[in-house]
């Protein structure tokens, strides 16, 4: 059974860092693609960041410069570490997977992804 467990959310000042954690289970994290998705109530939700297998990475351009998207094989964990964080940036973050897409020419769509965590909730203020 496929579990995802995000942690790491908070309340931060702008120009803040945080890094979010996705605890993984039922998943291997090297072998599949990983994402990071953000949502905010009545918008869709948008791709953040994504890494693959081979360890090709894609960021929304929003984040590129700010935001580095890691996994701890051993740990099976996947990680968002957002660094220079803004306003805009406040959103809840989710945390999703998928055993077969691999094209990393951009941050796949939501459609690709087969599982996805709960989310945990970040806040910037101004």
């Amino acid at each position: 059974q496929v579990q995802l467990v995000e942690s790491g959310g908070g309340s931060v000042q702008a120009g803040g860092s945080l890094r979010l954690s996705c605890a993984a289970s039922g998943v291997t994290v090297g072998r599949w693609t990983m994402g990071w998705f953000r949502s905010l109530p009545g918008k869709e939700r948008e791709g953040v960041a994504a890494i693959n297998w081979f360890d090709d990475t894609a960021y929304t351009n929003s984040v590129k410069g700010r935001f580095t998207i890691s996994r701890d094989n051993a740990k099976n964990t996947l990680y968002l570490q957002m660094n220079s964080l803004k306003p805009e940036d406040t959103a809840m973050y989710i945390c999703a997977a998928d055993p077969n897409y691999s094209d990393m020419g951009g941050v796949p769509g939501a459609s690709v992804f087969s599982y996805w965590g709960q989310g945990t909730q970040v806040t910037v203020s101004s």
